[in-house]
C-alpha cells in the first residue's frame, strides 16, 4: 500500500488498506492564471489517486475552487484555463469542483455553528474572528513555535481578542456579498475551503493536499476550523509538494520563485515542446523537494519523453510476451514508497537499456507502468518513423 510523508506527524506513513477514500484540494486560484507552481501539487494529487487506483481502492477527490471576490467571468475564465492545463498534464479530473461563492449558506452555517460552540466570536461591525486560544493543535501542522506572531492572517478591522485570531466573516468592501447573522458580508480567506469540504466529503478526509505555501496559514486555520466544528480531528494525512526554486531559492507565496523558465504551461507548448515534458520534468524530481524548471530541464524532459514513446512504438512490432514483472515490482515499489518516482523512471531506463530481456517484455512494462506516469508512451505507436 501506498506510503507517504505526512507533513502533521513529520513522517512517512502508510495510507490504510480501505475500498474507497476520499480526498481534498484547493484548485489554482481564479484571479489570475495558474502557474506551473500551482500545477506541481496538482501532480501530487494525481499520483496519489493513479498509485492507490492501482491497489484497487476507489476515489473521491474534490478540488474546492475559492472565488469568493472574483468577478464570475473572469473566474470562470481563469477556472477553465487550469481545467486545460490539467487535461494537458494528464491529470485525473475531480469528482467534485464546488466553488465557493456557490456555497454561502454552509459557510455561514459553520461560522455560526463555531461561534455558538465557544470557538469564534463576533466583533463590532460585522466582524466574526476564530478563536486561536480554543485549538491547543493550533501550529502542530505548520511547525510554528510561535504561531501567535508574524501569521500572515488580516488584521484591519476592529481588535481581536489575540494576533493570531483570524477573520472568518467581514463586513463586505464593495465586492458581491451575502447575508447572514453578522450583517451582508464575505467570509475570511481560509473558511470557505472548510465548509466546501465538510459539505462535498464529510468530516471525515482521508487525505488532503497542497503546495508547501499553503501549510501556514491556510491549512493550519483550514485544521483548526474543522476539527472544532466537527469536535474530532478531520483529515488524517496532509501531504504537500515543494514550490519550484531556482538555485534553492524559498518559494514565493503563489509557490515559484521567477528564474531562467517559463512561468505557465502555454509558454512551454508556445515553445515547441510537448506539455507532458513538464509532467516528465516532475517525475523526475521526488515531490518534496525543490526544483529548478529551467528551459533547459524541460528541453532535457521534452527529449527523454520523444525517445520513450519511440522505443515503446519500436517494441510494439515485435513479438507478445510477459511484461518484466521484475523491473515493474521494483517500479511499483518505489512508487508505493511515498511517491519515489525518480527511482521508479530511473527503473525504466534500465529497463530500456536490458538486451536480456525481450522487447515484446518491454512494452508490456512500459505500458503497465504507464497508467501511474501518464506520459502517452505509447502516442507514436503506428505513425510512420522518421
Amino acid at each position: 500500500m501506498l506510503r507517504i510523508y505526512d507533513t502533521l506527524t513529520g513522517q512517512v506513513e502508510e495510507i490504510a488498506p480501505a475500498r474507497g477514500l476520499r480526498m481534498y484540494a484547493c484548485a489554482p486560484p481564479v484571479h489570475r492564471r495558474a502557474n506551473l507552481g500551482d500545477l506541481r501539487p496538482a501532480l501530487l494529487s494525481d499520483l496519489i489517486r493513479r498509485v492507490l487506483e492501482r491497489h484497487r481502492v476507489r476515489m473521491v477527490v474534490c478540488l474546492g475552487v475559492d472565488d469568493v471576490g472574483c468577478p464570475v467571468e473572469s473566474a470562470r475564465a481563469y477556472e477553465e484555463a487550469s481545467a486545460r492545463d490539467a487535461a494537458a498534464l494528464n491529470l485525473r479530473s475531480p469528482e467534485l469542483s464546488p466553488r465557493a461563492a456557490e456555497h454561502a449558506v454552509e459557510v455561514v452555517e459553520l461560522v455560526a455553528a463555531l461561534v455558538e460552540r465557544g470557538h469564534a466570536y463576533a466583533a463590532d461591525g460585522g466582524w466574526v474572528f476564530f478563536d486561536s486560544a480554543g485549538s491547543p493543535s493550533y501550529g502542530e501542522l505548520s511547525g510554528e513555535k510561535d504561531p501567535h506572531g508574524g501569521d500572515g492572517f488580516p488584521h484591519d478591522g476592529p481588535e481581536r481578542r489575540r494576533p493570531a485570531d483570524w477573520v472568518l466573516w467581514r463586513p463586505a468592501d464593495g465586492e458581491p456579498a451575502w447575508d447572514s447573522p453578522w450583517g451582508r458580508g464575505v467570509p475570511g480567506p481560509h473558511v470557505a475551503c472548510s465548509a466546501m469540504s465538510s459539505r462535498r466529503l464529510g468530516d471525515r478526509v482521508d487525505i488532503q493536499t497542497g503546495g508547501t505555501e499553503l501549510i501556514f496559514p491556510h491549512h493550519e486555520a483550514m485544521r483548526a476550523q474543522s476539527d472544532a466544528a466537527a469536535g474530532h480531528e478531520v483529515v488524517r494525512r496532509w501531504a504537500h509538494s515543494a514550490g519550484l526554486a531556482p538555485g534553492g531559492r524559498v518559494p514565493g507565496p503563489d509557490g515559484v520563485t521567477p528564474g531562467d523558465g517559463p512561468r505557465e504551461l502555454a509558454e512551454v507548448a508556445e515553445a515547441g515542446l510537448d506539455p507532458l515534458a513538464v509532467r516528465l520534468a516532475f517525475l523526475r524530481h521526488h515531490y518534496r523537494g525543490p526544483l529548478d524548471l529551467t528551459w533547459d530541464v524541460l528541453r532535457a524532459a521534452d527529449g527523454t519523453l520523444r525517445r520513450l514513446r519511440a522505443r515503446v512504438a519500436e517494441w510494439s512490432e515485435s513479438p507478445s510476451a510477459p511484461m518484466a514483472a521484475a523491473y515493474v515490482r521494483r517500479a511499483e515499489s518505489a512508487l508505493d514508497d511515498d511517491l519515489d518516482t525518480p527511482v521508479a523512471l530511473r527503473v525504466l531506463e534500465e529497463l530500456e537499456r536490458d538486451d536480456a530481456v525481450p522487447p515484446g517484455a518491454k512494452f508490456e512494462a512500459f505500458l503497465h507502468l504507464d497508467h501511474v506516469l501518464a506520459l502517452d508512451l505509447p502516442a507514436d505507436i503506428g505513425k510512420p518513423r522518421p
